[in-house]
């Protein structure tokens, strides 16, 4: 199925707003010792979690904040060498388990915040874009698969997704590694979408076109 892909606007940002929620801030604040947290006004807390990190060294903060959101992924050896190692590289874009790279670029960019740089700044892409089917009664809900193939044909050969998924992003072949690529993917009408993930996936530089035709095959199975 032949799409028509328009990139409406592509965004650098240093934070997914909505990845922290208040109870999430009440919590930490509980394990940076910050007494009576919960009674805290709710626009204030993001501040004063940052003040209360600050009173710690930036890997004792880094271990705690990575215990709390991924202890049920990492033993507490991984822990202490990622808390130390985020000081020195962006461990949000070079971690090897895809499905880690967006809980850490999020807990990078809350501890760079809260010490003002000391962590190196990572960033992330937010992409609004619309995705329409050559024949209107052909149009679904894409997935993040879907969407990563119909954006080849608009990336550059330098992008790292089509470096490193060359298969995957021409040819029908199954692409689990999408599900995790694109951090979240939303749409209210299955044609115009917006996406999140890491500049080190996607960034405007990797567009070569914002109107081009994608092409959309099933999956081949596997025999």
């Amino acid at each position: 199925m032949k799409y028509q892909v328009k990139i409406q606007t592509i965004n650098t940002v240093e934070e997914i707003k909505e990845y922290w929620s208040n109870d999430d801030y009440v919590q930490l604040l509980g394990k940076f010792a910050y007494p009576e947290a919960s009674s805290a006004k709710k626009e204030n807390l993001s501040e004063l979690l940052s003040m209360a990190i600050t009173d710690f060294e930036p890997n004792e903060a880094a271990a705690i904040v990575l215990n709390y959101k991924l202890s049920d992924s990492l033993n507490e050896g991984q822990i202490q060498q990622i808390s130390n190692d985020m000081l020195i590289d962006k461990i949000s874009e070079e971690y090897p388990e895809i499905a880690m790279q967006a809980p850490l670029f999020n807990i990078n960019q809350l501890l760079f915040k809260a010490y003002n740089g000391k962590f190196p700044n990572a960033k992330a892409t937010i992409i609004e874009f619309s995705m329409t089917p050559s024949k209107e009664e052909a149009t679904k809900k894409l997935t993040k698969e879907n969407v990563l193939k119909l954006f080849s044909t608009g990336l550059s050969d330098r992008n790292i997704i089509k470096r490193l998924f060359d298969d995957q992003m021409h040819q029908n072949a199954a692409f689990p590694e999408a599900e995790n690529i694109l951090w979240d993917l939303t749409t209210s009408d299955d044609i115009n979408y917006k996406l999140n993930t890491s500049e080190n996936w996607l960034k405007s530089e990797d567009f070569i076109a914002s109107e081009f035709e994608g092409v959309l095959e099933e999956v081949a199975e596997e025999a």
